[in-house]
């Protein structure tokens, strides 16, 4: 299970870095206001992201492959770190000012966690049995239901895992500052702005 997760790590990460690479040469068609805007919209969606984050980590805690967990976040859909990974994700790509980054970040982690979530479920299959299988088929793979949220009266988790979600959260939000140096850069002629995007 420890290499699903990489997996899941190294492939946010790919996708994000070389996004990331190519945006540098990119230049923004957006109105100053607009631009603003999605950036402010954007901040928001990574702090979503994150929290949605914690909010999972804190029903999953490490027990992911041991048992079927089917409450708090994990009653809605079945893959919420991979959901709010990607809310995150296009927050990331909102903080270029361009709506068109801003989607395609969130459709290309989606179907890079898709991918992942699909082998992810095999495993578990084979691992949980039948106990899995039904949740499969009372819960959605990747878009929330909330009319089918449960709780429970008390959650245990791992302050360790917390911690290490957190920080990976926190990398989010190194966006701001790298893509406001890259407008920096670009306004004052360092850094070429080889195309537009809107």
């Amino acid at each position: 299970m420890a290499a699903y997760q990489a997996s899941r790590r190294l492939v946010l990460a790919l996708i994000i870095g070389v996004v990331c690479l190519l945006l540098v040469f990119s230049g923004s068609l957006q109105s100053e206001f607009n631009h603003e805007a999605i950036e402010s919209h954007g901040l928001a969606l990574i702090l979503l992201g994150i929290g949605g984050r914690l909010w999972s980590i804190l029903y999953i805690g490490g027990r992911k492959s041991a048992e079927v967990v089917s409450s708090g976040p994990y009653s809605i859909m079945r893959n919420p770190l991979y959901f709010f990974s990607t809310i995150a994700a296009a927050g990331v790509g909102a903080q270029t000012g361009s709506f068109v980054v801003t989607v395609a970040l969130m459709v290309l982690c989606a179907i890079a966690f898709h991918v992942v979530a699909l082998r992810e479920e095999r495993y578990l299959k084979a691992n949980l049995g039948q106990a899995y299988v039904d949740y499969t088929r009372r819960v959605p793979r990747f878009f929330p239901n909330p009319f089918i949220f449960r709780d429970e009266a008390s959650v245990t988790f791992t302050s360790r895992t917390f911690k290490t979600t957190f920080l990976d959260g926190l990398v989010f939000l190194l966006a701001i500052p790298f893509f406001e140096a890259i407008e920096i850069g670009q306004e004052t002629g360092v850094i070429p702005v080889l195309f537009w995007l809107y």
